[in-house]
């Protein structure tokens, strides 16, 4: 039990990045009129693959 306290100063730092990549991912899909592949499919990359899903929208999703 007093494991994870240790943990936790390390841990939150990277669940706030993860979450913040997650909504700016989020966003940008949404106000996209144009993307490589369904937005439907990409939404569930981005909220299912953890921290890896928006990175991989980021280089490979986005159409410009």
């Amino acid at each position: 039990m007093e494991n994870w306290k240790q943990w936790l100063p390390l841990l939150l730092p990277v669940a706030f990045l993860q979450l913040g990549l997650m909504i700016f991912a989020l966003v940008d899909l949404s106000r996209r009129e144009r993307t490589k592949g369904p937005k439907w499919v990409w939404a569930l990359v981005i909220v299912l693959i953890n921290f890896i899903g928006p990175i991989v929208y980021f280089v490979v999703g986005r159409e410009e």
